[in-house]
């Protein structure tokens, strides 16, 4: 089951005021070794009570895709000068 698909099913015990460990019980009796460990439950508990709503990724700042070139794939040492 995908990432996100387990984030909705805590979100919906979240939003049957169900609680952590019992999250945790119904998603390991449903899903065994696949379901989400307890601090994943955890954190997404505290998202929701935090006011987000949607279950998607959130934006991650970082070196954005165009920047890697090509060329520097091929050949990394062309990618640094040298003195």
């Amino acid at each position: 089951m995908d990432k996100k698909e387990f984030r909705v099913l805590i979100k919906h015990c979240f939003l049957m005021e169900e609680n952590t460990v019992e999250a945790k019980r119904w998603l390991d009796k449903r899903y065994g070794d696949s379901a989400p460990g307890k601090s994943t439950i955890i954190d997404w508990y505290a998202e929701f009570k935090r006011g987000r709503t949607n279950t998607d990724d959130a934006e991650r700042s970082g070196c954005p895709k165009s920047a890697v070139v090509p060329e520097n794939i091929k050949n990394p040492q062309n990618s640094f000068e040298r003195p």
